[in-house]
């Protein structure tokens, strides 16, 4: 099967591999070289094995600002 690559180094992974590896949209995948220098296509596990810095401070804050309250102090009127 051929595919093109695109100026953003993109390609369409074929339907009848990504049916063969239960590909979904948002599916993880892992690309690696053989010795052979072949391409070998991996289906990854779903878990992240590292969460970004935004992720990883999801959550955390512990002031309640009010929509209001934030943009008066962003705005300086308080």
């Amino acid at each position: 099967m051929t595919t093109t690559l695109t100026v953003k180094g993109q390609v369409t992974i074929p339907k009848q591999i990504r049916d063969a590896l239960n590909l979904q949209p948002g599916s993880l995948v892992d690309f690696a070289v053989n010795r052979g220098g072949e391409v070998v296509l991996h289906k990854a596990s779903q878990k992240k094995s590292k969460l970004d810095r935004f992720e990883a401070a999801r959550g955390k804050a512990d002031v309640a600002w009010r929509t209001q309250e934030l943009m008066a102090l962003l705005r300086g009127d308080v």
